[in-house]
């Protein structure tokens, strides 16, 4: 699993020009993308590692402080640029596998108490960030022994 956290003063996510998910105060935008050897564990250990990241003002973290968590999912941080000009996506999950884990990873994260919105899974979502900081980490899966 691959996700890009970024903490944020504000963020919203369109689908066809409506408001499907928001953050109503400053919290944190994650985009999760899922790849092929992801399982419900890894999902829970990431969910638990977003929700306990010291990155928001005073180096305090989202269960701390309440903030609210936007979850986008990202089929494109599994991109593979390094032949070639067109991206292979042939590492991101197809949507029957990843979309069950996406839903998994919100689910998990309202279960350690967060209030979570979403975007709308599959579809072509306008993403609106005012990143705050800047501050963006990435967590990635396979890097962890």
């Amino acid at each position: 699993m691959r996700v890009v956290i970024q903490r944020a003063a504000s963020a919203d996510v369109t689908v066809d020009g409506d408001v499907v998910g928001e953050l109503t105060s400053p919290g944190l935008l994650v985009l999760a993308g899922i790849t092929h050897t992801d399982t419900s564990d890894v999902v829970e250990k990431v969910a638990r590692k977003i929700w306990s990241l010291r990155i928001l003002d005073e180096e305090r973290s989202a269960s701390d402080t309440d903030a609210p968590i936007l979850v986008v999912s990202q089929f494109t941080l599994y991109a593979a640029t390094r032949k070639g000009r067109r991206p292979s996506w042939s590492a991101a999950a197809p949507g029957p596998v990843s979309e069950p884990l996406v839903d998994h990873l919100v689910q998990c994260l309202r279960d350690l108490g967060a209030h979570v919105e979403t975007g709308r899974f599959g579809a072509d979502m306008k993403v609106h960030l005012v990143n705050d900081g800047p501050v963006t980490i990435i967590i990635d899966s396979d890097n962890w022994d």
